[in-house]
């Protein structure tokens, strides 16, 4: 018996949809949007407005002590919403229990909405460190964070400006991350911070320290994690060696003290970049991390490629933040 014969319909060229982009995550905690009016001195008052992010689920440790509190700074031509998407930090702060604070720079007072780190003013703890710090006090005022476990972070100016309000008020924060950032104190005014992040801070890095060190000679020490993109033509990677050489300074150690390093290879298919992680031990306890990622640019590590200024692939920075301030309280 024969097979009988299938004549095949004739084929169409069938156009394929292209799949629509994923949503991005949302957390599924409290996000809240307020705003701050500050009095700043020989100034008009300045609003500013913020977003904190609350977990829906909170951990027993931080019902009895209140939550930890990340305070995220976003770079130039960002928004703080946006800086909070890119880094999907709500998305870990839930899994971990952190709340999370987001100022954000006026467009009325810096056009690109950049943190002014490069003003004097600043760097001595007024301008802009003076609105940021009323938003946290103010979110401290209303809600139970716990005191021990405050942590400042940023990219680029934030965290220029992060490591401003860290060493302006060391006793309240923890520890301080700074991802792609500039020296601190060194630069004066716009033209003087281009070159400050191109070329570092020369030896005016150390002086800072000492002047930090001189105004505050009990000065607590300040924990550091310092993340730079070996391919960043922003803010470049003299940046980075300048701000642990300050870093193991702030916190009594020689500014040449050898680090363990460890060489995490690039995985498959471009998920993580190569990377070194320079570990800087006081004793025993973990004081200065510094990674050096290969083909970063510009870019939150391991963020939303959506938004300017995150990168796709890997290590994931929020992830490595977190990590590092979870062995640190004041």
């Amino acid at each position: 018996m024969s097979l009988p014969v299938v004549t095949a319909p004739p084929v169409r060229k069938v156009a394929r949809k292209r799949a629509a982009p994923r949503a991005p995550a949302v957390a599924p905690g409290k996000w809240l949007a307020s705003q701050e009016v500050v009095a700043v001195p020989g100034l008009p008052p300045r609003r500013m407005r913020y977003w904190l992010y609350l977990p829906h689920v909170v951990p027993q440790q931080a019902l009895d002590e209140g939550l930890p509190l990340v305070l995220m700074l976003h770079g130039c031509h960002q928004s703080a919403t946006e800086f909070a998407q890119g880094t999907r930090m709500n998305l870990l702060a839930e899994k971990q229990g952190y709340a999370v604070l987001y100022p954000q720079q006026s467009a009325s007072v810096h056009a690109q909405r950049c943190w002014r780190w490069f003003d004097r003013a600043t760097q001595q703890g007024g301008g802009d460190v003076q609105p940021v710090a009323a938003v946290l006090a103010r979110v401290l005022e209303r809600y139970r964070i716990d005191r021990r476990r405050i942590y400042a972070c940023g990219i680029s100016a934030g965290a220029g400006m992060a490591h401003i309000l860290a060493l302006n008020f060391p006793d309240l924060f923890a520890a301080v991350g700074l991802h792609s950032g500039p020296v601190f104190g060194a630069g004066n005014g716009a033209l003087g911070a281009l070159g400050i992040m191109r070329h570092g801070g020369g030896n005016r890095a150390d002086a800072a320290v000492t002047e930090v060190l001189a105004r505050r000679p009990d000065f607590p020490g300040m924990p550091t994690i310092v993340i730079q993109g070996a391919g960043d033509t922003v803010v470049r990677s003299v940046n980075q060696d300048q701000l642990v050489r300050q870093a193991l300074l702030l916190n009594g150690l020689p500014a040449d003290t050898p680090p363990r390093i460890k060489i995490e290879p690039a995985a498959r298919r471009g998920a993580r970049n190569g990377h070194e992680v320079r570990d800087y031990h006081q004793g025993r306890k973990l004081v200065v991390r510094a990674a050096h990622i290969d083909l970063l640019e510009h870019a939150w590590s391991g963020g939303d490629p959506r938004l300017a200024f995150h990168a796709k692939a890997g290590p994931d920075s929020s992830r490595m933040m977190l990590a590092f301030f979870a062995k640190h309280r004041r």
